[in-house]
């Protein structure tokens, strides 16, 4: 061994030890905890003060409620991917007010229509920018009609920029690319809607969709496996005001027919409309077919086919 080796192992070591001795009293080894309050670090078990006047790296003023907070906090909304300039930008407010809450001048508002109308020109420069800005919004409107929450709509954000980033829109439109990220990021965090759910809020038909979608997964190498019919039954049963003992029926039915194979080559959106319908009517929570094919939006002819299946492979 090198002497230059052995001088890094024994720095290693003092590190180490140096390590080892910050996280434990000094004088009697016991634990220690941070007083923010009183900007000290004190041991737990006999009270020696091991540093004092540390720094606070908390803000200068105090609060005692959400809104004087929310008015002495001098930092934005977190960045997100959900806008095409990631929150970065500022914006012009449209209330036609100075800082004092008094009404500005018909000169003064003017003068602020023009800023405005020059910002949004700055803050979408090139054609980039605005099929982003367009695509964006599309997302959120989409997520926002279906109720997905605000991580599937980051995520399908993320994944129309990597299309456009990989040059994967000409020749597709801007709200099939969008559509089928949204679809695809819903799929992934297990918040699944149905291609006859995403065709109702989309501008584009359901066959360019599932076409789209196809091309992005496999261009971009998303890993997406088979939508579980388990995922769709909290909704189901929610939409259709049951209880939770016809969600952990339908559950069982749906473990029972995966057991006996029935899952394959299944809708996974008809397994689960049958599996609620099959369980209500076990726990004589009546509801009919009609009901469950609208909030499923499914035929009435599927669910009663997949009822029989579901119900042979219980009894099995």
């Amino acid at each position: 061994m090198t002497d230059t080796s052995v001088r890094e192992d024994e720095r290693e070591k003092t590190q180490e030890t140096t390590d080892d001795e910050s996280v434990v009293c000094p004088e009697c080894g016991g634990q220690i905890a941070s007083d923010e309050e009183h900007g000290e670090t004190v041991c737990v078990e006999c009270g020696l003060v091991v540093e004092e006047d540390e720094i606070d790296h908390g803000p200068e003023w105090r609060a005692f409620d959400a809104k004087e907070k929310d008015e002495k906090s001098r930092v934005g909304a977190p960045t997100t991917k959900m806008m095409h300039d990631e929150g970065l930008s500022t914006n012009i407010g449209w209330q036609d007010k100075d800082a004092y809450g008094q009404a500005l001048s018909s000169r003064q508002r003017r003068k602020m229509q023009r800023l405005r109308t020059w910002n949004e020109r700055f803050r979408t420069r090139d054609s980039k920018e605005r099929n982003l800005k367009q695509a964006l919004g599309e997302i959120d409107r989409m997520a926002s009609a279906l109720g997905l929450p605000d991580n599937v709509r980051e995520t399908a954000s993320v994944i129309y920029r990597r299309a456009l980033d990989e040059n994967l829109l000409p020749g597709r439109s801007i709200e099939g690319v969008s559509t089928s990220a949204l679809y695809a990021a819903a799929r992934q965090a297990g918040t699944p809607r149905s291609l006859d759910e995403i065709a109702g809020v989309s501008r584009v038909d359901k066959d360019e969709i599932a076409r789209t979608y196809r091309y992005v997964v496999r261009e971009l190498g998303l890993e997406i496996e088979p939508a579980d019919p388990k995922q769709y039954v909290p909704r189901f049963v929610s939409e259709l005001e049951l209880s939770e003992e016809v969600e952990r029926r339908a559950r069982e039915l749906l473990d029972s027919a995966r057991e006996a194979g029935i899952h394959s080559g299944k809708s996974p959106v008809g397994l689960a409309a049958a599996a609620v319908y099959a369980a209500s009517l076990l726990v004589n929570e009546k509801v009919t077919q009609k009901e469950v094919s609208e909030v499923a939006n499914i035929s009435e002819v599927t669910i009663r086919n997949r009822y029989h299946e579901l119900l042979e492979a219980s009894q099995a």
